[in-house]
C-alpha cells in the first residue's frame, strides 16, 4: 500500500528486527474459543483472524496462549505444551497468512499466577502467599507460595511453548508480563514479597521476567521476534512502576528483546481496559511513559491504549516515542479499520463504555471486557461486529457461550 497523505509514518513498513508492513499492531485480546477440555485453537479462532488479516492490521498477536493447561485464566483458554498437537497451531498460521501473506501472526504466552478463578484453579501459585484485594477474594482462591524449583519449571514452560510457536509457523512471540500475570506478580512489590533470589531487591524482582525471555530466545534463536508486554504502571499501591519499569526496559533491551509493548493496570485496578484516562485527551495513555522510554532504549516501542482517531496514531509515531500503535477493542468494533482510516484522515472508531445500567450486573459479567468478547464471537461466527449493541446482548450471550461459568467470575 501506498502510504496515504494523511498518515504516512503510520503506513510505512517497519524493517529491523522486527519486520511488519504497517505500524497497526493488534493488541492481544482473550478471544475465549476454546473448546473446554480440549484448549486447542478452532475454526472460530481462524475466521477471527482471517478477518483482522483482510483488514490491513500489520502485526497480530493473539489472546494469550497459556503455558501450562492446568493454570487458564479463564474458560476457553488455548492452551500449547510439550505434548499438544501443532496441527490446530499450523492451520491458525495458515488462515493469516493465506488471507495476507505480508501479515504477521505472533503468539502471546502467559501464566495466570493467582489471576486464574477457583472453579478453575483450585490451588493456584504466585511468587507469595499474598492473596487478591477485598472485592477478588471470594472468586479467586488464595496462592500458594511458588517453591525455587517450581520456578526453574515454569521458566522451562515459557520456552517450551515459544519454540512450538515458532514450530507452527508463527512469526513471533509476545511474553505476558502485564495486566496482573505470573509475570507481573513477580515484578510487584506487592505482590512478590520473597527474600531469596526472586524476590526483595528490584533486581530480583525482575529476574523472573529476564530469566523467561533468556530462556525463551534460546528456544527460539536469535533470528526469531521475541516481545514482551509490561505495564507502565500498576496503578496499585505499592506496586510495581516508576523507576522500576525502566530499569525492566533498560535490562530487557541489554538482554536484546526485539519489542516492548507498553500498557498498564491490572484487574485490581484496570487502567487497560479504560477505567483510568490520564492523558485520554490525547488520546494514548502511556505515551508520557514511552516517551521517556525512548531516550533510555532504542528497541522497538508499542504503545497500547486509548487510540481512537487516524490522526492520533499519526502523532504518536511522529513524536518519535512509539514505532507501533498498539489496538484492541477498537478492533472488535471495526476490523477494518487500517483499511478504513487510510482512506479518510477523519476517521476515529469510539469503544464507548457499555453498561446495563447495573453496576453489579456489569462486574459480575466484566462488560467492559466481555463487551468486546461478544464482538469477537460475532466474527468468529461469520458476522459482522456490531457497534452500539446493547450491554444486555453481552450478558446472554456469556450466558449461553460460557454456562454456569458465566456466573462465575472469570478474571480478576
Amino acid at each position: 500500500m501506498t502510504p496515504p497523505d494523511h498518515a504516512p509514518l503510520l503506513y510505512s513498513p517497519y524493517v529491523g528486527r522486527v519486520k511488519a508492513p504497517n505500524r497497526f499492531l493488534k493488541s492481544a485480546m482473550s478471544e475465549v474459543l476454546a473448546k473446554q477440555g480440549e484448549d486447542l485453537p478452532t475454526q472460530e479462532h481462524f475466521r477471527v483472524y482471517r478477518r483482522w488479516a483482510a483488514g490491513g492490521t500489520g502485526i497480530l498477536l493473539t489472546g494469550n496462549v497459556m503455558i501450562d493447561g492446568r493454570a487458564l485464566g479463564e474458560p476457553g483458554n488455548v492452551v500449547l505444551e510439550d505434548d499438544t498437537p501443532l496441527a490446530p497451531f499450523a492451520e491458525w498460521v495458515r488462515a493469516v497468512h493465506e488471507t495476507s501473506p505480508e501479515t504477521q501472526l505472533w503468539m502471546q504466552i502467559n501464566h495466570p499466577g493467582k489471576q486464574s478463578p477457583k472453579f478453575l484453579t483450585p490451588h493456584p501459585v504466585a511468587p507469595s502467599a499474598v492473596p487478591l484485594g477485598p472485592v477478588l477474594e471470594a472468586a479467586f482462591t488464595p496462592p500458594r507460595a511458588l517453591e525455587a524449583g517450581e520456578i526453574e519449571g515454569l521458566i522451562t514452560r515459557f520456552a517450551t511453548t515459544a519454540r512450538r510457536a515458532r514450530e507452527a509457523g508463527f512469526d513471533g512471540v509476545q511474553i505476558h508480563g502485564a495486566h496482573g500475570y505470573l509475570i507481573s506478580q513477580f515484578l510487584s512489590p506487592h505482590h512478590n514479597r520473597r527474600t531469596d533470589a526472586w524476590g526483595g531487591s528490584p533486581e530480583n524482582r525482575r529476574r523472573f521476567a529476564l530469566e523467561v525471555y533468556r530462556a525463551v530466545r534460546e528456544a527460539v534463536g536469535p533470528d526469531f521476534p521475541v516481545s514482551i508486554k509490561m505495564n507502565s504502571a500498576d496503578f496499585q499501591k505499592g506496586g510495581f512502576g516508576g523507576e522500576e519499569a525502566h530499569d525492566l526496559i533498560a535490562a530487557l533491551s541489554e538482554a536484546g528483546i526485539d519489542l516492548i509493548e507498553i500498557s498498564g493496570g491490572n484487574y485490581e485496578s484496570p487502567a487497560m481496559t479504560g477505567a483510568r484516562q490520564s492523558t485520554s485527551a490525547r488520546e494514548a495513555y502511556f505515551i508520557d511513559f514511552a516517551a521517556e522510554a525512548r531516550k533510555r532504549s532504542d528497541v522497538a516501542l508499542a504503545v497500547t491504549g486509548g487510540f481512537r482517531s487516524v490522526r492520533a496514531m499519526e502523532a504518536a509515531l511522529a513524536s518519535g516515542a512509539t514505532d507501533f500503535i498498539g489496538i484492541a477493542r477498537a478492533l472488535t468494533l471495526d476490523p477494518d479499520l487500517p483499511k478504513r482510516a487510510a482512506a479518510d484522515p477523519d476517521y476515529t472508531c469510539d469503544v464507548g463504555r457499555p453498561s446495563t445500567g447495573i453496576r453489579a450486573l456489569d462486574l459480575m459479567f466484566m462488560i467492559a471486557i466481555s463487551y468486546y468478547e461478544s464482538q469477537i464471537r460475532r466474527m468468529a461466527q461469520g458476522r459482522d461486529p456490531k457497534p452500539g449493541m446493547s450491554a444486555w446482548q453481552t450478558v446472554f450471550q456469556s450466558a449461553t457461550a460460557l454456562g454456569k461459568a458465566a456466573f462465575r467470575k472469570r478474571r480478576a
